[in-house]
Formats: structure tokens, sequence, C-alpha cells
């Protein structure tokens, strides 16, 4: 028998391949990281490099996505020359199975260090079938982006991954951050270690204001519920539900590298129990399927006999009972066609909400049909205006960036989310363009505006506008006091043919509650025109 430590097609043991892989993975997590947050400083590592070098780097994780890049294209009939760098992962994929889950994907990773089945004496019996639950779901994302939908496109990996790190994980730790540093402040020698400190934090790490998200616990709760899984059987999220994973592993199936058990195989059963994937089955004899194997090396770092090795060679395709089939091609489309046929209908669809407000430039009908719901546009937002919808878009609009200008502003020196958009759902307007773009429109509420409710002093919102001409202009009135005494009020008025609905004059109004002042969606942005 042979000695497992025989590599004979490699230098390498598959003990020290596992350690390798495990490196890849701490890596490639560390990288996504830096990606992140490189983006919310917008672009500050490298301040003098060109916009369009500056995005086609932050966006490389979501580039490498061949998923998101082809369901982007499908729906929106056009192909960027950034998504043509999906090809590399495909082409991984082809050459050595499914590798990117195995060693790269941080979701992937964290599954892995979160492995909640060791908390469990005996894990429970799941039914193989549901490995099928994948490809169906991934059937029907690139069906529905036929149909110019991508609302289920918040499943892809990635994506939960970066709109997790946005809108819960990161304005939790700055909070927690900061509630320590403000705890340690209060002791007079450390002052100007924690200045010093916050001083190299802010903003390279976290943000130099406290950012506000809503429904962070939503967010935080999709994600929570995914490493919960883990907890019924080892990377749940990647055997059954993982879209992405549905098409490496399809790919995979192809690939020129698999895993492969010889015949000396002593049925010993350790591989079992280590294949994180439950990729290694029976069925007469024992096998590798490498559509659900993640190329991880657990398995022959384990085998007692080196019955498990790594060839590349051209393998017959092994149909599995869960794999694609037509009878999953034809129930995916139809539930595609029906789901989108539904939103589209009046029966789903609301009518559109006057105060949802998107980006700049943005018509909401082609955002539907090109956004990737990733959250990089509220990743990047300087005042924390795009927030991620969640009823206010109706069900197709869900995690599609809009503004909320009470708790943010556009604001007018700054177009980072156009540049940052790795599909340009947001158009990558120039500042000068940016500027021009109405969004909606400012009126002001005279029941609640202290000039015009109370006769009270205030020119907050005039002071505000950053519009050159002054989209918001004072008129003097002389009104009588209730003591008998003659004065004189400056009252706003709008001057909507200048106002572009920024926003700053609803999120500076002093008004507790609503603003007096509020901004509401600009008649343009109902337009359809995605066919």
């Amino acid at each position: 028998m042979a000695d497992k430590s025989e590599t004979p097609r490699s230098g390498l043991s598959p003990e020290q391949w596992l350690k390798l892989r495990k490196y890849s993975q701490l890596l490639f997590m560390i990288l996504f990281l830096v990606f992140f947050l490189w983006s919310r400083r917008e672009f500050y590592l490298f301040p003098a490099a060109g916009a369009s070098l500056k995005q086609e780097l932050i966006n490389l994780p979501l580039k490498l996505d061949p998923l998101v890049m082809l369901a982007q294209g499908l729906a929106s009939r056009t192909i960027l020359a950034g998504s043509l760098l999906a090809l590399i992962t495909i082409a991984l994929t082809l050459l050595l199975g499914r590798v990117w889950c195995g060693w790269f994907c941080p979701l992937g990773t964290l599954l892995d260090w979160f492995p909640l089945r060791s908390w469990k004496k005996k894990e429970p019996e799941i039914p193989e079938g549901l490995r099928g639950v994948k490809y169906i779901l991934l059937l029907i994302i690139l069906f529905a982006a036929l149909f110019s939908n991508l609302s289920l496109l918040f499943f892809d990996p990635i994506t939960v991954f970066y709109r997790t790190l946005t809108i819960s994980i990161w304005p939790a730790l700055d909070q927690i951050v900061t509630g320590i540093e403000m705890a340690l402040y209060r002791v007079p020698f450390l002052q100007p270690i924690i200045s010093g400190f916050d001083s190299l934090i802010r903003p390279s790490v976290f943000p130099s204001h406290p950012v506000t998200y809503r429904y962070g616990g939503l967010f935080f709760g999709f994600f929570l519920s995914i490493v919960a899984l883990n907890a019924l059987a080892p990377r749940f999220w990647c055997r059954y539900l993982c879209p992405l994973g549905g098409m490496l592993g399809f790919l995979g199936k192809f690939s020129l590298v698999q895993c492969e058990i010889a015949e000396t195989c002593s049925l010993c059963g350790s591989c079992f129990s280590k294949c994180p994937t439950g990729a290694i089955q029976t069925n007469e004899v024992v096998f590798c399927d490498p559509g659900e194997c993640t190329m991880c090396m657990a398995c022959a770092a384990d085998c007692p006999g080196g019955a498990i090795t790594y060839p590349a060679r051209i393998a017959k395709v092994i149909q599995q009972p869960y794999d694609i089939e037509r009878r999953k091609v034809l129930i995916s489309l139809g539930t595609a066609a029906l789901g989108v046929g539904l939103l589209e209908s009046n029966l789903v669809s609301d009518a559109q909400s006057p105060k949802l407000i998107r980006p700049p430039g943005v018509i909401n009908d082609q955002l539907l049909s090109t956004c990737i719901r990733c959250g990089e546009c509220s990743t990047v937002c300087p005042t924390n205006a795009i927030q991620l919808a969640v009823t206010e878009a109706g069900v197709e609009g869900f995690w599609t960036p809009i503004l909320v200008p009470r708790i943010g502003y556009c604001d007018y020196s700054c177009n980072a989310c156009g540049q940052v958009c790795p599909v340009e759902a947001i158009p990558p307007l120039s500042l000068e363009k940016k500027r021009k773009q109405v969004i909606g429109k400012a009126h002001i509420d005279r029941n609640r505006c202290l000039p015009w409710a109370e006769d009270e002093h205030c020119i907050v919102c005039e002071e505000m506008c950053p519009i050159p001409e002054k989209a918001i202009i004072l008129e003097e009135i002389q009104v009588m006091t209730s003591d008998g005494v003659e004065k004189t009020i400056q009252r706003p008025v709008v001057i909507r043919n200048l106002c572009t609905g920024c926003g700053i004059c609803e999120n500076k109004c002093p008004v507790s509650g609503e603003a007096a002042i509020q901004v509401s969606l600009h008649q343009r942005h109902f337009r359809n025109s995605r066919f």
C-alpha cells in the first residue's frame, strides 16, 4: 500500500497543500478587506490614479464573480469590459475544479472558520436531492436576468459579503471602538494616546463621523442565518443553496484536475467526515463528485493509505440525480417567468413612492435591470445618504440604492457612487455633469416650517443650498407678533427649476422629526425605458 506522503505528481505533500489552502484563504480574506477599506476611503490609497483605474481595482472581487457578471450582462444586454475578468474564474474552474469556493471565496472561508457542526454530537440526515436547490436557484437567477430582472442576485455570496460588511459589521465595530475610546479618554494621561490612535484609524479604517444604516439587523440576520446553517451540515450554504457554487460546480464537472480515489481504497471512511461539502460518496465504489468538491485537500491529507490523488486528465462526467437536468431547467424557467410577470403586474408592484430618490443619473427601471445589490455605492457615500431599499422600491427593488435625505445628502462635490459602481448601474458621471443631474425636487411644508408656521427666524435651508444661483431664496415680509409688535421675517421659497434635489436642505432642517422641507421624486424618474 502506498504511503500517503508520496506525491508523484507534485513536490508538496497533501498536508502541505492543506496548509497552503489555509494560507490562501487567510490571504484572500485580507485582500477582500483591503478592497473594502479602500473603497471606504474613497480612493485614498492611490489619490493620483485615474478614476477608471481605481474603479477597476476596487471592484476586482465582484468582477471576478462570473454569476454577477453573466446575470448583469443578460439583464442589461451589455457587456462591460471589466466583466471579462470573470473569465479568469471560469478558466480556473475548468482547469482546477471548484477551487474558487475552497481557496478564495470570503464567505466560504468564514463558514470554514465557524464550524458550528462541532457543537452537535450528531448531524441530521439531509436528503442528497437538496443539493439540486442551488442549481434551481442559479437557473432562476439567469432566466430572470433574461427578463431584465436581478431581484434574486442578492443571494450571490460576494454581494452578501460586501453588504454585510457595509451595513452591519463595520458600523457595529465603529461603535464599539468609539465607545472604548470615549471610556479611555476620561483618563487624563491616556488622552494623547487615544487622540493619536483615533487619527490613525479615521478615516483610513473607520469613517470620520458615525454612520447610520437602516435595517442593519435585517442584513446581519440574513448573513447570520447562512452561518447558522453550518449547524445542520458543514458548509450547508455551499452544498445546497449557493447559486455561484452551483455555477462553478457545473463547470467543475468538466475540469482537467479532479479528486480521484484509487481502487486501493481501504474503505476506512475517514474521508467522509473530513470532506466539508460531502463530495465523497459511495455508489458500489467510493468516488468524489467534482461538482461538489472544493479542492480543499482535507481528504487527501487524512487518507491513511494515500489512495486520494488529484491527477490532471480528462475524466468521464458522471451525472448525479441532483445535477442540472431538463426537469430542473423547465421548473426554473417557469418560476422565473411567473415571478417576473407578477412583479411587472399590478398584483405585486405598487406605484412608485414619491420618496424613492435614486442616486444621480439613475432612471429607476434602468437601475433595476443593472444593479447587482452589492452595496458598494452605500460604502463610499461620504454623507451616508445612500441606503439600501427594503420596502420603498417594492419587491423588485429590494436592496437597491436609494437616497434618504434625513440621514444624509448628495454632496455637491462628490461623484463617488458612480465611479465605484462595478456595473455602471449608477452612471460614472463627471463631477460637472453630476452636479446638473436632477434627482428630486424640494418642497416646503408651510405648516411645519418655522418662518411660515410660527413666524420664527430660520434661514438654514437657504444657507445650505449648494447651487450657485441658489435654488432657495428668502422673501421678506412684515408680520405682527402676539404682543402687537411688527417685525420682518424671511421666509424660504424653492425655485423648482433650479433645484436638483440634493437633499441638504432636508438633512439640515432644524425641525425635529420630519423636516419642514423635503425632497420628492422628480417626474422624469418615472419613465420606463427597460424594453
